[in-house]
C-alpha cells in the first residue's frame, strides 16, 4: 500500500445544463429519447454481477402514453433475495476491507460517468419511465445523484480522519467499521438520484446492499446498475432484487444478517417494515440501524409583507412541479385575507397557462402522474373536496387516463383548517388554500403546526424580519427543511441536507455526513506505549 494520506477534493455542485432552444443538449437529450423509444428492453434481477431470469415478469411503460412499452423486467421472489443476501455477504469480505480511497475511486468515477456518457441516457430513462420534463430530470438524474456520489465521498475522507485526542504514552483511534451484515434498499419512482443514492451512500461506507427499487422506476434504476458496474463496483456489493414489496421485503427483514435499512417511501410501509424489525429484534445478529424518510404535508405560509409576485411563483414552482410527486411539494398555503385578495387572480392565471402532456414536447410544465394506482388516490381527494360542502375548487379538478395519467393542476379553497387535504398527504398536482384573518398570524402558525401528522418541509414567505423570527420559532419542529422566502423544494446536496422528522422520517439528512454516520459502527483502539509492570497505585503507599 502507498504511504500517502489521501485527500478528497472539496466537490462543487454539478452545474444544470439549461437545455434551451437550439442547444446540444436539448438536441442530444431529444435523439436519447427516440432511441430509447425504439427498443424494448428485457431487466434481468442482477445478483453477484450475474443476470437471473424468473420469467415472472413485469412492464415499464410510459405514464404519459400507455401504449408506449420500453421494456419487461424479471420479478425477485424468496430465493433470489436469499440468494441476494449470500452473493452480498460473500463480497462483504473483500469490500469491507478495501482501502476506502479505493471505494472513494469508484464513486468519483460513478459521478465523472454520469456526468458525461450517462447523462443524457438516465435523463431520457427517467423522463420516459417517470414522467419527468427535461429540467426536472436533469437536476435528479443527473445534477443530484452526481452531487451525491462527489460530496458523500468528501463527507467520508472527513468521517474516517476524525480521530480522538491522545494522552502522552498513548495513541488512541478511531476506526469505522461497516456495518456487521447486508443494508436493505428500498428506492421510490419519484426521484431516480435517490434510487441511485440509498444503495451507494452505505455501499461507500463498505458497506453491502440488497436493492429494491419502487416497480415504477425499474426502467431507469437498471441503467443505474449498468453505471455502477462500468465505474468499478465490484459484483455483489450492490444485488439489484426488483419485485412485489411483500415478496421481496419479508425475506430480507426476517433474515438474521439485516444489518440496516435505507428507505423511502409512504410513512405506512416504513412503519410496518419497523414492526417487522421490533417482532425480529432477538434474531439478528446486530440491531438493525433504521434510516427513512417517509413523505410530507408540506406548507407554503405567508405573512401580510409578503412579495406577492414570489409568493405566487413559489406556489406554482412547489405545488406543480413534477405533478406534485415530491416528498417536498407543497400542499397546503396559509394565506392572509389582505394577500388572498391581491393574489386570487394572478394566481390562478399562471395556472391557466401551465401546459400538460408529454415530456417529449419540452414547452407542457405538467406530465403524467405515476401509475393508475397514484391516479386513482389522488382523483379519489379532488372528487371528495367536489362533495364537500366546506371546500371548492378554483381551478382544475379535471382528470383523464384514456392515453396517459393526466391530472390537472388544482387549486381547493377551504375555510376548515383542519379539512382532508389540509392534513393527509395526497402525492399529486393538488394544493389546498386556507384564508386567514390578517391578525390571526401567530394562531395560525400554531395552526399550521398542530395540523399534520408530518414535518418534512415548509417555508415562510415574508419581508416583516419580526414575523419571520415568530415563524422560525413557532414552527421549530413542523419540517426538517425550513425554507425563508422560497419555496420548500428543490433541496441541494451539500447546500440544504435533507429529511424531515414526526411521520416524515427519521431526519438523517442525505446528502450530509450525517447520513453516512449511520452505516458505520465505530470502534475504539488504544494503543499502550509504556504499559505499567506493577499493579500497585501510589494511593496505596504510606509513610
Amino acid at each position: 500500500m502507498p504511504n500517502a494520506k489521501f485527500n478528497v477534493p472539496e466537490p462543487k455542485n454539478e452545474p444544470i445544463l439549461p437545455y434551451g432552444p437550439g442547444s446540444t443538449e436539448k438536441s442530444l437529450l431529444k435523439k436519447k429519447i427516440e432511441e430509447l423509444k425504439k427498443q424494448e428492453i428485457e431487466i434481468p434481477i442482477i445478483i453477484g454481477g450475474k443476470e437471473i431470469k424468473t420469467g415472472d415478469m413485469g412492464e415499464c411503460r410510459t405514464p404519459h402514453d400507455h401504449s408506449t412499452l420500453l421494456g419487461k423486467y424479471h420479478k425477485a421472489g424468496k430465493k433470489e433475495v436469499e440468494m441476494a443476501i449470500e452473493n452480498a455477504l460473500e463480497a462483504r469480505k473483500e469490500w469491507a476491507h478495501m482501502p476506502w480511497q479505493e471505494r472513494v475511486s469508484i464513486f468519483r468515477r460513478m459521478a465523472e460517468l454520469l456526468s458525461t456518457k450517462y447523462r443524457y441516457l438516465l435523463n431520457a430513462a427517467t423522463m420516459l419511465a417517470q414522467s419527468k420534463n427535461a429540467f426536472q430530470a436533469e437536476i435528479d438524474s443527473a445534477c443530484e445523484l452526481i452531487d451525491f456520489f462527489r460530496f458523500n465521498s468528501y463527507y467520508a475522507m472527513q468521517i474516517f480522519e476524525r480521530q480522538p485526542n491522545s494522552a502522552p504514552g498513548m495513541w488512541n483511534q478511531l476506526q469505522h467499521r461497516p456495518l456487521e451484515g447486508f443494508v436493505f434498499a428500498v428506492t421510490p419512482f419519484n426521484f431516480t438520484s435517490i434510487a441511485g443514492n440509498l444503495p451507494t451512500a452505505p455501499a461507500l461506507m463498505g458497506n453491502v446492499a440488497v436493492w429494491k427499487p419502487a416497480s415504477s422506476a425499474v426502467y431507469s434504476a437498471y441503467y443505474l446498475m449498468k453505471l455502477f458496474k462500468e465505474a468499478g463496483l465490484p459484483d455483489g456489493v450492490i444485488n439489484f432484487v426488483p419485485g412485489s414489496g411483500a415478496k421481496v421485503g419479508r425475506p430480507a427483514l426476517k433474515n438474521p444478517n439485516l444489518a440496516g435499512i435505507h428507505f423511502t417511501g409512504s410513512t405506512k410501509t416504513f412503519q410496518t417494515m419497523w414492526k417487522t424489525v421490533g417482532k425480529n429484534i432477538d434474531k439478528y445478529k446486530t440491531y438493525p440501524r433504521i434510516v427513512g424518510e417517509t413523505g410530507g404535508k408540506d406548507f407554503i405560509f405567508a405573512h401580510k409583507t409578503v412579495n406577492v409576485d414570489a409568493l405566487r411563483t413559489a406556489i406554482v414552482r412547489a405545488a406543480f412541479e413534477y405533478q406534485g410527486q415530491k416528498c417536498s411539494a407543497a400542499s397546503r398555503a396559509y394565506i392572509p385575507e389582505a394577500v388572498w385578495k391581491e393574489l386570487k387572480e394572478p394566481l390562478l392565471t399562471s395556472i391557466k397557462e401551465l401546459k400538460m402532456g408529454t415530456v417529449e414536447y419540452f414547452t407542457n410544465f405538467i406530465n403524467a402522474v405515476i401509475d393508475e394506482a397514484a391516479f386513482k388516490s389522488i382523483t379519489g381527494y379532488i372528487e371528495y373536496v367536489k362533495e364537500a360542502s366546506d371546500a371548492e375548487i378554483l381551478i382544475g379538478g379535471g382528470y383523464d387516463d384514456s392515453k396517459g395519467f393526466f391530472i390537472e393542476p388544482t387549486v381547493v379553497l377551504t375555510d376548515n383548517p383542519k379539512f382532508k387535504t389540509m392534513q393527509e398527504e395526497i402525492f399529486g398536482p393538488v394544493i389546498t388554500i386556507y384564508v386567514y384573518e390578517d391578525e390571526e398570524y401567530e394562531s395560525t402558525l400554531h395552526l399550521c403546526d398542530e395540523t399534520s401528522p408530518y414535518a418534512l418541509t415548509g417555508c415562510i414567505m415574508a419581508d416583516d424580519r419580526a414575523a419571520i423570527i415568530k415563524a422560525k420559532k413557532i414552527l421549530t419542529n413542523a419540517a426538517g427543511n425550513f425554507y425563508i422566502n422560497d419555496k420548500p423544494t428543490a433541496a441541494v446536496v451539500g447546500q440544504q441536507p435533507f429529511g424531515g422528522a414526526r411521520a416524515s422520517g427519521t431526519n438523517d439528512k442525505a446528502g450530509d455526513m450525517v447520513n453516512l454516520l449511520r452505516w458505520v459502527s465505530p470502534r475504539t483502539m488504544k494503543e499502550n506505549f509504556n504499559p505499567p509492570t506493577d499493579y500497585r497505585y501510589p494511593f496505596m503507599e504510606e509513610k
